[in-house]
């Protein structure tokens, strides 16, 4: 069976190290899809930072909105890839007014379809355990997390959940 890793967590718990290092250990090509964008210099510091993480056995993929066609598209190519992460992917769609149904549905058939890596790994926050946003984007924002999370999570073979860098895995089949 095909594994497919979901981290949860909630912000800097540790998901994206947690994640790199099970991945690291994994023997084959790797690919790394980032999802984030150097939009101002604080996140320039911080995807820097992330590609110091990474050592030469990784080829990265920044690609802030079509991860589902970069995954059809290295298909065959990697053993493993890492996809950090769903959070910054799902605010990229909504904050260009993309579909995100149709986007997070399409993410979910191409991690399960049969030609998809041996092993993928899916970082994401979880959002629901904290106090409802103010502003109904923000509400928006939370519930299209949510049900992205729980897709994911249905899908896939083993489930972590990130707390203080420490990880619990609530999932394995």
């Amino acid at each position: 069976m095909r594994k497919r890793v979901l981290i949860l967590g909630g912000a800097r718990s540790g998901k994206s190290s947690f994640a790199l290092r099970e991945a690291s250990s994994a023997e084959g090509r790797k690919a790394f899809i980032a999802t984030a964008e150097a939009l101002d210099d604080e996140m320039k510091i911080r995807i820097t930072k992330h590609r110091r993480e990474r050592d030469s056995n990784w080829q990265t993929f920044e690609e802030p909105l079509e991860i589902s066609s970069i995954i059809r598209k290295i298909s065959g190519e990697y053993d493993l890839v890492l996809i950090d992460c769903l959070t910054l992917w799902v605010s990229n769609i909504m904050m260009n007014d993309m579909p995100f149904y149709a986007y997070a549905d399409e993410l979910v058939r191409v991690i399960m379809d049969d030609t998809s890596p041996a092993l993928l790994y899916l970082v994401s926050n979880e959002v629901g355990l904290g106090l409802v946003p103010e502003t109904p984007l923000g509400r928006l924002y939370r519930d299209n997390l949510g049900y992205l999370n729980a897709r994911i999570a249905a899908a896939a073979t083993d489930v972590f959940f990130m707390a203080a860098g420490i990880p619990m895995k609530i999932k394995e089949t």
